[in-house]
């Protein structure tokens, strides 16, 4: 696979899976959870709350990994391994963006002054599964 069907096979799966796990450091150890995932190409970015163990856990270390994609159909069900580093934006207009009625389970609004955006700058993305042998995006963002 070349590079530009690399890179389009690895956007089609960020583009096409939103839910995957993102995993943050705790204490020197990793700490993974079930997280809904948006992306604008390669960046990612997950809501969740400025009162969570993972805002904590990013504000202390902010190299996480992500893994979107794989649906347990087996041999290549192409998935990504996402490693990069997490910062906490509250813009109000990335919140707005991002925004969903179904946040309101957790949030106010998209005004909540708790609801955040964890956003994923990554450093490299390795696509598995996608019937050749793993391969590496470096990107040099």
């Amino acid at each position: 696979m070349n590079q530009k069907e690399l890179k389009d096979h690895i956007l089609n799966v960020l583009e096409n899976n939103k839910t995957g796990t993102l995993a943050t450091v705790k204490d020197g150890r990793p700490h993974s959870r079930y997280m809904t995932f948006f992306n604008e190409g390669y960046v990612l970015h997950t809501p969740t709350s400025s009162d969570t163990h993972k805002a904590d856990e990013v504000d202390e270390n902010p190299f996480v990994h992500v893994l979107l994609g794989y649906e347990g159909d087996g041999y290549a069900d192409s998935y990504v391994e996402v490693e990069g580093t997490a910062v906490i934006r509250d813009s109000k207009e990335l919140k707005e963006k991002l925004w969903n009625e179904r946040f309101s389970n957790w949030f106010e609004g998209p005004d909540d002054p708790k609801y955040v955006v964890l956003e994923i700058e990554p450093t490299s993305i390795r696509l598995m599964n996608s019937g050749e042998k793993p391969q590496s995006l470096d990107l040099d963002m």
